[in-house]
């Protein structure tokens, strides 16, 4: 039987540093093959496919009693060297290197801060650059996944999102707790994976973020695919790619997207879609817009008459 929310959300709360940088190196040595490594096999049968703690250490140049310290957690006074030598012996990609020094730099902190959920607010400068993309879905979002502004046309694009009378509304709620969700994102599963690994990510940054914590209790008690992919600790940096949406209102949308950080506005991100010219998705993109104008226009003349 799940956990409880309250029960589940306490859980995530106790989680220390510890616990993440020894659950994410181990969950890292176990993919790694002998002969991905270039590690001859010899010896006792071995019980995993992974790597062993001495053969990370071996890779690494360091004792096995100096990595099985990091791999347990104690990461007190490990240098970047170290972390380097380490990272390259597990072949961690960028993504993953960037997290683990997170979760080293945490468990080095002097003082636990106290967990707390700043207000995120888009400046009103930011607002005019998203809403001057006229023809391009446009939206700000947060390190949790909250969307918090979005243009015209965006609005339309994310509608499904959006319905969601919670607010913010946040794309992994709608993705894991919405049924509507795996008919909309055409590559759901890829999605999933995806969103996961984004928060997992940045909950390495920022694991006292009190919100954070309530997300990915409520979800972890909610769904059994969150949870799953929760627990492979991956993490990963989505700057571009290409995302597949079955829309309600126009059907299949293939839309290139780039993630653009904005360093004003610490966490925030400014994501854009656009559509490969001449292609059906652009046709698809310009009868949306159509759409959105209408919407937006009626809007305009209600709130003409009420004045």
């Amino acid at each position: 039987m799940p956990p409880t929310f309250e029960a589940t959300r306490r859980t995530v709360q106790r989680v220390n540093s510890a616990d993440e940088v020894r659950e994410f190196l181990a969950t890292r040595r176990a993919r790694i093959t002998p002969a991905q490594a270039g590690l001859s096999l010899y010896g006792r049968k071995r019980r995993v496919p992974g790597l062993r703690r001495e053969e990370v250490a071996l890779l690494a140049d360091i004792s096995v009693e100096y990595y099985t310290r990091l791999e347990r957690g104690n990461a007190r006074g490990i240098s970047d060297e170290v972390l380097d030598a380490v990272s390259r012996a597990l072949q961690l990609d960028e993504a993953e290197r960037a997290h683990l020094f997170d979760l080293v730099r945490i468990s080095n902190l002097e003082r636990t801060p106290r967990r707390t959920s700043a207000p995120q607010g888009v400046r009103p400068s930011i607002r005019r650059i998203v809403d001057s993309m006229a023809v391009i879905p446009a939206m700000v979002h947060n390190g949790r996944l909250d969307i918090l502004y979005t243009n015209a046309i965006g609005d339309a694009l994310y509608s499904e999102h959006l319905q969601d009378p919670v607010r913010p509304a946040n794309s992994a709620r709608f993705l894991f707790l919405d049924p509507r969700a795996r008919t909309f994102y055409i590559d759901w599963e890829t999605v999933a994976h995806d969103v996961v690994a984004a928060l997992h990510g940045e909950a390495g940054r920022n694991p006292y973020d009190r919100a954070m914590s309530d997300l990915v209790g409520l979800l972890s008690t909610r769904s059994e695919q969150f949870r799953v992919l929760w627990a492979s600790h991956d993490v990963r940096f989505h700057r571009s790619g290409t995302k597949r949406f079955h829309h309600p209102l126009v059907g299949n949308l293939s839309l290139a997207y780039e993630s653009l950080a904005l360093p004003a506005d610490l966490g925030l991100t400014l994501v854009t879609y656009s559509a490969e010219p001449g292609s059906p998705s652009e046709a698809a993109l310009e009868e949306l817009g159509r759409w959105s104008a209408t919407r937006t226009r009626l809007a305009e003349v209600v709130a003409e008459a009420n004045v």
